[in-house]
Parts: structure tokens; C-alpha cells; sequence
């Protein structure tokens, strides 16, 4: 990127960040997730780190927060509340070490790291130890009055008496005289516990009312009402993590253990002598980040001595001697460097938006899905768009909005193509669809992808034979059907390079081995349209025969539950196919063997019978694959998406849209453990 481009992006990015910033902070609306802002944000300080010429004082990385609200009080900030520079990575981490490092050649830093909660920042002023207002950050010099909105909140004193001993003599007999006469300053947030935030938006939905989009919109919602009852009848909370005032106290951990010396509460933290330290603390902080009772977006990480934080002072509007080390975003902004589009195993053309890498949800991101031409439209995203894209658990990635602000003019349309880019033929939509197809069974991309379906862990299961092996085997012209695998000799693969004698050995075992196999992981196998893991589970209960199935007619196949009528017409077409019978018999030939079907629930264990499950983010102690048959083992069932019809969402680590869903439609959710519980 040269200077030309680099101004233009910057002053877009400035005009879309102030835009969303004005809506987010002044009128408590927010039109893109905090992940999504903090992404703008983080690209914007980059590209004027790069080029320090283009920096001006009211860009967005030189200011705190958007103007007050006129119809409260103004008051100035003692000393400014100063916002902290985010960071994502332990790169980013080890090169703030480095530059303090620079700063302070001779200074060994030791280090306090505590939970960044995502709340309402404000201070909390005190003359001769009674609560005489309260301000919001405001822009960081200029704050709102909203005393009477914070006195509601039971965990700010209202006036401070000290509440145990203090090791400190000195810091001890300072506070006295302060609190007796003087002026003392604590800052914190104000949040919302998430059970309390889901009751009250619930209550709220039931009145008619506005409901909020998470715990700390709600909080700065409230705060900011005009009628303090409004605030008092909502159950916010109080953390402090600051103390303005000078009691003598030479580390920030000091402060943190004067807090509820003084009646408030505050987090623990912990004092770390390294960085090694400090990302020990965040990995372990991120492993169990929804298990705590408020929302937390990351750690703050502070120069723990005080004099040094102070010595290394202030750049643009905010501290050098503070970071906070976020969580991967599960929204992050990236651009859209070109569209293509993949061809599935039943034919379907799903274009693909191919994204300058970022790290979303904790793994880097290069491609994301765009589903079809219909979302393509609905979305408006051509390429060279800025795009938020999501990730949630371990669920592809997708665009859920284009940024049109960001634009430069060069950007271009993305055209569906009309042939297939495989094999040329002419593509076709149903009209009942809103995909696009390729009809040819022989495609050569479509056959790939079978391949892949079929050796699937819910298909044979064939461990050690992934994409690039049949890749290989199919370009080399050794199969040409899946059937073909079983026909494989070890003096096929041998002579293929990087194939030694073992490895030809192991493969030919781990195929020949799968030959026996379940009339579920069977009927999956097949890659039947519409049919999936579930379908092909209550298609096997209900046959138990491959011959029944074969034979059934379409109008019984129609009468089973969960199966509507696309999905019966896809079965029944799919055994009418003479292609599709003869490739069941070449397995039989080869030696496929379907066991008996045993029933998924026994008489002994039916505790989840009747119950449906949906699962979202990712889980520790099992794989996802496992919770599902231990689901259906217990003769439960495991549901794509979540309806009124949901008995459970089980959450794992970031999960994703269906929570949200499962909240609004009031569905239960359960953690991990309360899963392992229950079985």
C-alpha cells in the first residue's frame, strides 16, 4: 500500500469508526458487534503506526469516547480517564515489551494483569468519605453526571468506611485522613451479570419494551436514564479497578488490595514477573471466560510499579505502560480480495469469498462462505469490499455485512458463471431452490468431493486416507468410484512417490478394515441429496434393511416423522437411480459388508428419549461427534438449528447465533457440565 492509498483508506476508516462510535457511545445503539468495531479500530492505529504523517488530533486512536449526552450535567475529569490500546496476539504482547523496553532500558518490568469486564466505565468521586458524584468517561476529559443513577447500584458505597486493616501503616493512616477530609477517586465498571441480563430481557419482551443486544449495552442504558428509579429497578453491579487517588500505594496489585479495604468489589487479578506469565494467565482466563458470571472481553495488563507507570507516560490518549490482551474475536473486518466458487458432491455451486487472512475466533481466516447467488445479492458484497465476517466455535466462517463507506470506487461485481469451471457443463437452478448446480454426475469436482464424503468419519471412517491421498489416487487414475478403494493393492500405491512399502502397507489396512460397516454410517455414505447425519440415523431405525429402503415408495417414505416431502423425493429418487443401484452392488462385489442394525436406544438406557439437543461452539472434555452419540445412544436427538421444538442448546467455548436464538425463543441452555450431569 502506498501513501496515496494509505491516507484514503485512513480517512474512510476514520468516518466509518466515528460513525458507529457516535451511535454506540452517544445514543446507545450499535449497528456492528464490539469485536467488528475493535477491528476497525485496530487496522486504523496500524496503518498510522506505518504512517505517523497522517495522524490528526480527532482521529478515533487519539480520543476516548463519543461527545456527552446534553441532557445531563457536565464535569471535567480530575485527571483524564484515558482509554487502553487493544492488542490480539503474543506478538503484539512481546513487541509492547520491547518498545518500554527502549523507553526504559535499565527497568525490569514486572507485570498485574486482571479481567477486563465488559462493562460501563465510570468515576466515583468522594469528599470527606460521601459519594458526591458520579461521571461517565464522556470523551475522556469531559464526563456526565449521573450520580443518581449510580447511588442505585447497592455495590457502590455511599460512603466509605474502611472495612478491615490495612498492612500498611502509612497507606492506613492516609486513607483515615482522607476519608475524615478530603477528596478520594475510584473508577470502575458497571455491569450486568448474564442470568440477570437474560431474566430482564425477557421481562422486557413480554412488556413490549426495547430489549438489548448484550449485558453492557444494557448497563450504559440504563445509567443513562433520565429517572433514577428506571436504574434502580434494573440489577446492575459495580467493579472497581482504579484508584486516582494518592495513598502512598507504590504497585497497582496495592490497589487492588485496598478496594475492599474500602468497601468495594474488585478482581483479585494476579502479579506476573514475565510475559510468559501474563499469557499463562490469559490462556487459562480464556479456557473458562463463560463460566464467569459477567461478560469479560479480555485481561488488562499493567506496569505493575506505580512511579514507572507514570514515568513512562502518555501517547496520543492512552497510557504506555497499559494493554489489553483481548480474546480472538468471533467478528472481525477484513477485505475481499476475489470470489470463486467450489463445487459440492450433489453438484451445488456455493461461492466462496476468498479474504485477506485474520484471525477470528483464534484461527486465521483466509475464505469465508458466501452460500449463494441470493445471499451474494442480499448482502451487496462485491470484490474489494471491507466485510465483517463471523466465526463461532468450530463453524465455517461466512460474511455477515459489507462495509459501503469503505469503498474506493475499484471495486467489482462478482458474475455466478453460467458452465461449471470443471467440466464445462451448463449449470441449472430449480426453481424450488436458491442454488445453482452442476447436473453432471461424471464432473471431476463433484466426484472429488463424494470421495471425501464418503470416507468421512460419518461415512467408512477411513483414518489416514484425507484430500490430498485421494487427490493423488483419482489424478493417477487408480480409482475412478469410491467402490474402487477396496480394490486397491499395496502394489498400486507402492510405486507412487512418497508412498514407501509401510506407509502403501498401512493404507491398504486401514481401507480393507472398514469393510464392515452400520446401515447408518452406510446410508450417509451414499451422499443421498438432502440427507444428512440425523436423517440417515432415523432412515436406519426405521428400515433396518438397505433392501426396504431400496424398495420403499415415496408416499411411505413421506408418512416418516421428521422427513418431509423434498427430502422423501431425494431419497426415492436417488434408489430410482439405475447408476446408484449398480455403484450399491460394485460394493457388495467388493466385499461391503452392511451389519445388522442394532437399536441406538436399549431398554436399559433411554434417559434423553424425547429430548432434543442442539449443540453450539466447541467443547472440551468431548468432541462433538461423541456428544452426538452419546445423545442418540441415550435416545435423544441432535438438531441442526435451534425452534420452539428444542428441548436444550448445549454451549460450548464461543458459541455462536444459536445461543442468541435460544435466548430469544426462550429455550433452556446448558453448559458443558451441566450436560455431563444430566447424562
Amino acid at each position: 500500500m502506498n501513501k496515496q492509498q494509505a491516507k484514503k483508506r485512513i480517512e474512510k476508516l476514520r468516518k466509518v469508526i466515528n460513525h458507529h462510535r457516535y451511535l454506540y457511545h452517544v445514543l446507545d445503539k450499535q449497528e456492528i458487534s464490539d469485536s467488528a468495531s475493535d477491528s476497525l479500530k485496530h487496522e486504523l492505529f496500524q496503518l498510522e503506526k506505518e504512517f505517523p504523517e497522517f495522524i490528526i488530533p480527532d482521529s478515533p486512536t487519539q480520543r476516548v469516547g463519543g461527545k456527552p449526552l446534553d441532557s445531563f450535567k457536565k464535569i471535567k475529569h480530575f485527571v483524564p480517564m484515558l482509554s487502553i490500546e487493544d492488542i490480539f496476539s503474543d506478538k503484539e504482547l512481546k513487541s509492547w515489551e520491547d518498545y518500554l523496553k527502549r523507553l526504559e532500558s535499565l527497568q525490569e518490568f514486572d507485570f498485574f494483569t486482571e479481567l477486563k469486564i465488559d462493562g460501563f466505565a465510570v468515576s466515583l468521586v468522594y469528599e470527606n468519605g460521601f459519594l458526591v458524584y458520579g461521571v461517565t468517561r464522556g470523551n475522556g476529559r469531559l464526563g456526565e453526571d449521573v450520580t443518581q443513577n449510580l447511588k442505585t447500584i447497592e455495590s457502590i458505597p455511599l460512603k466509605l468506611e474502611i472495612q478491615a486493616n490495612i498492612l500498611n501503616k502509612i497507606i492506613g493512616k492516609k486513607i483515615k485522613k482522607l476519608i475524615k477530609k478530603g477528596r478520594i477517586e475510584i473508577r470502575g465498571e458497571v455491569y450486568m451479570e448474564r442470568k440477570k441480563f437474560e431474566k430482564l430481557n425477557k421481562e422486557l419482551a413480554v412488556k413490549g419494551e426495547k430489549t438489548y443486544s448484550n449485558p453492557r449495552n444494557l448497563a450504559a442504558g440504563s445509567i443513562r436514564q433520565l429517572d433514577p428509579k428506571l436504574a434502580a429497578s434494573r440489577p446492575l453491579d459495580f467493579l472497581a479497578y482504579d484508584i486516582i487517588t494518592d495513598f502512598g500505594q507504590k504497585t497497582h496489585s496495592e490497589e487492588h488490595e485496598i478496594l475492599p479495604v474500602l468497601g468495594f468489589k474488585t478482581d483479585k487479578g494476579k502479579k506476573c514477573k514475565n510475559l510468559d506469565e501474563v499469557m499463562s494467565f490469559w490462556k487459562k482466563v480464556n479456557k473458562k471466560r463463560n463460566s464467569f458470571p459477567f461478560q469479560i472481553d479480555g485481561i488488562v495488563i499493567t506496569i505493575n510499579n506505580n512511579s514507572v507507570f507514570e514515568k513512562l507516560g502518555i501517547v496520543g490518549k492512552s497510557p504506555r505502560a497499559i494493554r489489553a490482551l483481548k480474546f480472538s474475536p468471533e467478528q472481525a473486518t477484513t477485505k475481499v480480495l476475489d470470489i470463486k466458487v467450489q463445487v459440492g458432491r450433489t453438484g451445488a455451486i456455493t461461492p466462496v469469498a476468498v479474504l485477506k487472512p485474520i484471525t477470528v475466533g483464534g484461527v486465521v481466516v483466509s475464505r469465508a462462505t458466501l452460500h449463494n447467488e441470493d445471499e451474494i445479492k442480499r448482502l451487496g458484497v462485491k470484490i474489494g469490499d471491507t466485510v465483517i465476517i463471523g466465526r463461532a466455535g468450530d463453524v465455517i466462517p461466512d460474511v455477515i455485512l459489507v462495509l459501503p463507506d469503505l469503498r474506493t470506487g475499484k471495486e467489482k461485481d462478482f458474475r455466478m458463471p453460467e458452465k461449471c469451471f470443471a467440466c464445462n457443463t451448463k449449470l441449472v437452478k430449480l426453481k424450488t431452490e436458491a442454488i445453482w448446480r452442476c447436473p453432471n454426475p461424471k464432473c471431476f469436482a463433484r466426484q472429488k468431493k463424494y470421495f471425501y464424503h464418503f470416507v468421512s468419519r460419518n461415512g467408512f471412517d477411513i483414518v489416514g486416507l484425507g484430500p490430498k491421498i485421494l487427490n493423488r489416487l483419482i489424478d493417477e487414475g487408480l480409482v475412478s468410484d469410491p467402490a474402487d478403494l477396496f480394490k486397491l493393492k499395496q502394489e498400486d500405491i507402492s510405486p507412487l512417490e512418497r508412498f514407501a512399502q509401510k506407509s502403501a502397507q498401512n493404507l491398504i489396512f486401514a481401507i480393507q478394515s472398514k469393510k464392515s460397516i452400520s446401515l447408518f454410517n452406510f446410508i450417509y455414505a451414499l451422499g443421498i441429496r438432502n440427507v444428512g447425519e440425523q436423517t440417515a440415523i432415523d432412515l436406519a431405525q426405521h428400515f433396518n434393511s438397505l433392501e426396504k429402503l431400496k424398495n420403499v415408495s415415496l408416499s411411505v417414505l413421506e408418512e416418516i416423522k421428521d422427513i418431509g416431502p423434498i427430502v422423501a423425493k431425494s431419497i426415492y429418487d436417488f434408489f430410482q437411480e439405475k447408476q446408484n443401484l449398480n455403484f450399491i452392488e460394485k460394493l457388495e462385489r467388493v466385499g461391503v459388508k452392511i451389519k445388522s442394525q442394532q437399536p441406538l436406544v436399549t431398554l436399559k438406557a433411554r434417559k434423553l428419549k424425547g429430548l432434543s439437543f442442539v449443540l453450539t461452539g466447541s467443547l472440551g472434555s468431548m468432541t462433538r461427534e461423541q456428544v452426538k452419540a452419546r445423545i442418540r445412544e441415550l435416545g435423544g436427538q441432535v438438531l441442526d438449528s435451534v425452534s420452539k421444538q428444542t428441548d436444550f442448546v448445549i454451549m460450548g467455548k464461543s458459541p455462536g447465533s444459536k445461543l442468541e436464538k435460544a435466548k430469544k425463543l426462550g429455550v433452556k441452555t446448558i453448559n458443558e457440565n451441566q450436560f455431563l450431569k444430566m447424562l
